[in-house]
């Protein structure tokens, strides 16, 4: 019996392994593309290869991102002790008060040695919620705006924001020490580490940017997103238009082995169907820009179960996207320093990666970089040609004199990226002969001579009637 028992064993051991090894090539990209053979060509006769202009010169380099300022910065926001929004805003040395004043000077430093092109705003207003105890409390936000240069694009804004209020185990707790190194000193330090990156590049007279680019300093988030709730109607109301907004929340640990990894970039699906909000094109074009070694999306609005300043943004319809570190260690966000079972709790700058948050700085920076110099997003786009063997798209653009034109994106519907099937010149209708309107996504995007894109558009399909009914 024992011999039969092993000789049964020696045989299911190989049986196994070798189910695996056809499960993994079964899985792998060759498999895929012989899956992708059985299927009919789209389209039939072969296509020229679409014009693909490189992307803009001049990009944000690794070497430039100043890790030492941006330490400096985190460790005197550490400082103050904490930031929670509902303590003293008037104490200079402790509280939400004491981190306003380092950012705006930070800041205002920055400001100066771009020539006095950065302009440094500090929003008061009043927020309202539970964690206020159903009152209004005073907030404040610091902006840092640097203009866009172009007449038709200076109210398009793209923004980077971090929060700098901090909070301990208690969120009403004034008095005990919130340091508020990862959460969130580290996307402020991304925040102002960006403006100072890009305003260099525009005070050296290299022409600026054609949009607008805001950096931000949110306050009230641990109260409820206190902050970026006001930001949105501030924005409306001094008449931008988001193009895009980077929320950096939590960026500045990476302590697993390997360090350091991808950045997270978290984005929502909104009311939308098939992937394709204004906030999931936000989080493409940000991989396409940085690259996939360097961005990880995650089809996710935030984190499971919670929330960040990008929220309000995203339930307004607008682009916003949330960076977060590969693996947060709960022992270090949201907690009163203490040490119990031999752990230690607490949020401190000792724990940060230096390496992995100079990355995400020089991640937020290029994206906002090549977003600004972009020429403005093609409207109604739209996709016809049911029932037809050809898929239809237009579009519609103002006339500008620095786009060299538009690629017409497709994807499989189960794909995640975007590749360029075609490059037109003009706005009118381009027939995409020979491509089912059923099996792929459609979408247009501008392209200036600079090789700057803009987000993706995707194509508004025509609503027919179901045959029989008058359901669309």
């Amino acid at each position: 019996m024992r011999s039969r028992r092993t000789v049964a064993y020696v045989i299911v051991v190989p049986l196994f392994l070798f189910g695996a090894l056809l499960l993994s090539i079964a899985c792998g990209p060759a498999f895929a593309q012989t899956i992708a053979g059985r299927d009919p060509a789209e389209p039939q006769q072969k296509v020229a290869k679409p014009k693909i202009l490189p992307r803009p010169a001049g990009g944000v380099a690794r070497a430039a991102i100043d890790e030492k300022s941006m330490r400096t910065l985190i460790d005197k926001l550490v400082a103050c002790g904490t930031r929670l929004s509902i303590a003293s805003w008037s104490d200079s040395s402790r509280g939400p008060g004491c981190g306003r004043d380092h950012i705006v000077a930070r800041f205002n430093e920055i400001a100066q040695a771009s020539g006095g092109k950065l302009q440094v705003v500090v929003d008061k207003f009043e927020g309202t919620s539970v964690r206020t105890s159903n009152k209004p409390a005073p907030m404040e936000n610091v902006y840092a705006i640097l203009p866009g240069t172009d007449e038709k694009l200076s109210k398009t804004v793209f923004l980077v924001s971090g929060h700098f209020d901090s909070r301990p185990s208690d969120d009403q707790d004034t008095k005990a020490d919130a340091p508020g190194a990862d959460d969130d000193a580290s996307g402020v330090a991304v925040s102002v580490e960006s403006a100072r990156l890009l305003s260099k590049a525009a005070g050296n007279g290299n022409g600026g940017y054609r949009a607008t680019l805001l950096f931000a300093a949110a306050s009230g988030e641990e109260q409820g997103l206190l902050g970026s709730t006001h930001m949105v109607d501030w924005l409306k109301e001094k008449g931008y238009t988001v193009g895009g907004m980077l929320d950096d929340d939590i960026v500045g640990d990476d302590p697993a082995p390997g360090a350091p990894h991808r950045v997270r970039v978290f984005s929502g699906n909104g009311e939308i169907d098939d992937c394709d909000s204004p906030s999931r094109e936000l989080a493409r074009v940000v991989e396409e820009i940085d690259g996939r070694a360097a961005i990880r999306m995650v089809f996710r609005v935030d984190r499971y179960g919670r929330g960040g300043d990008h929220y309000p943004f995203y339930k307004a319809g607008l682009p916003a996207v949330r960076f977060t570190e590969p693996l947060e260690d709960y022992n270090h966000q949201h907690q009163t320093p203490r040490t119990e079972g031999g752990v230690q709790y607490g949020d401190f700058a000792k724990y940060l990666n230096a390496a992995f948050l100079g990355n995400v700085a020089q991640d937020n920076a290029e994206a906002l970089r090549q977003l600004a110099l972009a020429p403005a997003p093609p409207a109604n786009v739209r996709l016809t040609g049911a029932v037809t063997p050809d898929a239809k798209v237009s579009w519609s653009a103002e006339e500008d004199s620095e786009r060299a034109g538009f690629e017409i994106l497709w994807r499989e519907t189960t794909e995640t990226r975007w590749s360029v099937y075609a490059f037109a010149e003009s706005g009118a209708e381009t027939v995409l002969k020979g491509v089912s309107t059923d099996n792929h996504f459609f979408a247009v995007r501008s392209v200036g001579k600079n090789g700057a894109r803009s987000i993706a558009i995707p194509t508004e399909m025509e609503h027919r009637p179901i045959p029989g009914t008058t359901k669309k």
